[in-house]
């Protein structure tokens, strides 16, 4: 069972409360695949437009860690704002924070303005992720919770897939991508600004304690550390590199679009492996595919776009895979008293390093140039790969009655939304 679901103790339609309306759940799924499409096309935009323009590509890199600090503060202040203000009124001043953040951009490639506005837009979105799961969490039954919620994350990955193609057809040196991009943000309003559900009760605070964390489960602190750098270094830097070594805007959206598939097809035979086995050993193979894929990643680097693309979605899908292995391991490991101290400390482990290892690689390509990304990537999952392998010789697995269901997820979005808001019937300690 993966931590969302363990953790899920909330309104339960069978317990006694009324089922939730699957159109009033769909329009919540609806909303944040419209987020998406925003989403793709302005990460796909931004670095070409600046290459356009003969920026140094360090500049895309700044931005991309600018995004990465203000995903990481969303993670840490969307609790006090729905505390503060409610579900439904915090989704909108995310999403009007959005639609700021995109009418920032339409102003002109202004690199310093856009670091900020992309700071802003990071907050935004990973608040919205928080507030759309700890709705949907809070009103689905758990006998369909995870059929949910990975209806939930599949459509977010198709909304991204959605958004990087539509990149080749546009004006890349007007606005028309933050016009689009506001236009998404403001149709994601409707369906949640007409939704019906009932607000959850607002969350409690949770608290940091990675040494409590790592003491129950150091494999999934350990690739939360590893997924949060390798997701934004590959997602936010495989854009800048492709318009660095000169391939076309048609050609970068193309890249761009397939890697999501990676992310839909490797994670459910990967899941349903590890459902059968130690997870660790799944890990291992996930984290062998992602080096792997990263050395050939440099060796074809340049060359055919077609092969490019076939290795950046294997690239793409084995390090996602990563993420929700490591969440269902640790869960695996966790008690019900350990799950809030976990949850919350895996969720902050995840954000920091999706923080600081783009700020590594912006640093090393002002001296090595766009490639850099790529070896730190290889770096990580080689260093992780060798970690897990490590616990298995040091530790024994789970036994297998004591392990739950694999459920796919994505390295785009914060972990289930329980990590951050755990529900008043969980023990805190």
């Amino acid at each position: 069972m993966t931590i969302l679901e363990r953790n899920q103790t909330r309104r339960d339609p069978a317990q006694g409360s009324p089922p939730a309306p699957a159109i009033a759940i769909a329009s919540i799924v609806l909303s944040m695949a419209l987020v998406a499409v925003g989403n793709g096309l302005m990460f796909a935009y931004i670095p070409v437009r600046l290459g356009a323009e003969g920026f140094d590509p360090t500049w895309a890199g700044l931005i991309v860690t600018g995004l990465s600090a203000g995903g990481l503060a969303g993670c840490i202040l969307t609790g006090p704002l729905v505390r503060r203000v409610g579900h439904a009124r915090a989704f909108m001043v995310l999403s009007a924070l959005i639609v700021l953040s995109n009418a920032a951009v339409g102003a002109g490639p202004h690199p310093l303005s856009w670091i900020a506005a992309r700071a802003l837009y990071g907050f935004a979105i990973c608040g919205l992720f928080i507030v759309a799961q700890s709705w949907l969490n809070d009103v689905i039954a758990n006998t369909i919770r995870g059929r949910v919620m990975a209806f939930f994350y599949v459509a977010y990955v198709a909304g991204l897939g959605v958004g990087y193609s539509t990149l080749a057809l546009i004006d890349i040196r007007a606005a028309d991508a933050p016009l689009v991009g506001i236009a998404f943000t403001a149709l994601s309003i409707l369906p949640v600004g007409l939704t019906r559900l009932a607000q959850p009760p607002p969350p409690q605070a949770a608290s940091v304690a990675l040494g409590r964390a790592w003491r129950i489960s150091p494999v999934g602190v350990a690739g939360m550390l590893a997924v949060g750098g390798l997701s934004m270094t590959i997602s936010g830097f495989a854009p800048i590199h492709a318009t660095a070594k000169g391939y076309s805007q048609a050609d970068v959206a193309l890249l761009l679009s397939a890697m999501p598939i990676g992310t839909l097809i490797l994670q459910i035979p990967l899941g349903w492996i590890s459902d059968r086995t130690d997870r660790r050993f799944v890990l291992v193979a996930a984290s062998t595919l992602a080096m792997v894929a990263g050395l050939f990643a440099l060796g074809f680097d340049g060359g055919a776009l077609a092969a490019l693309v076939v290795i950046y979605v294997v690239w793409a899908g084995a390090s996602e895979s990563i993420y929700s292995l490591a969440s269902a391991h640790a869960a695996d490991r966790a008690g019900k008293d350990d799950m809030v101290a976990l949850s919350s400390s895996l969720l902050f482990a995840w954000s920091l390093s999706g923080f600081i290892v783009p700020g590594i690689v912006t640093g090393l390509s002002a001296f090595y140039g766009t490639q850099a990304f790529i070896h730190v990537a290889i770096v990580i999952a080689t260093v992780f790969c060798l970690f897990v392998l490590w616990r298995v010789v040091a530790m024994s697995p789970v036994p297998a009655a004591e392990t739950g269901n694999f459920a796919p997820m994505t390295a785009q979005a914060p972990l289930p939304v329980d990590l951050a808001f755990p529900s008043e019937e969980q023990p805190r300690r």
